[in-house]
């Protein structure tokens, strides 16, 4: 199981950003983040998907283990976002199709 709090430090000294600075980017208070800590909890969705933003990341980059962790190209991104428009049977074709372009 991931340690959120430990990622979220590991990400922000990565960054060389203080608690300050995390909440300025992400537009939490730092009083929040700090509580955080505090009180060993865990940040809601809600937050813990405004510190991804700040990292740049999404929560499935944020949460996977440190081992299997990928960068995501611009390309897969752009293909990620279009994903999300399409309809269930637009994304059921899709995947026949790449599965039949993965045959050939």
């Amino acid at each position: 199981m991931v340690d959120v709090l430990g990622r979220i430090t590991e990400q922000r000294k990565k960054r060389n950003w203080t608690e300050y600075q995390l909440a300025q980017k992400s537009g939490l208070p730092q009083s929040t983040i700090l509580s955080w800590y505090r009180k060993n909890m865990l940040p809601s969705l809600q937050s813990l998907e405004k510190i991804c933003g700040a990292f740049d990341m999404t929560m499935a980059q944020f949460l996977v283990e440190n081992g299997c962790q990928r960068e995501v190209t611009l390309d897969q991104r752009r293909l990620l976002e279009k994903w999300e428009l399409l309809s269930p049977g637009q994304k059921k074709a899709f995947l026949m199709l790449m599965d039949s372009i993965m045959i050939s």
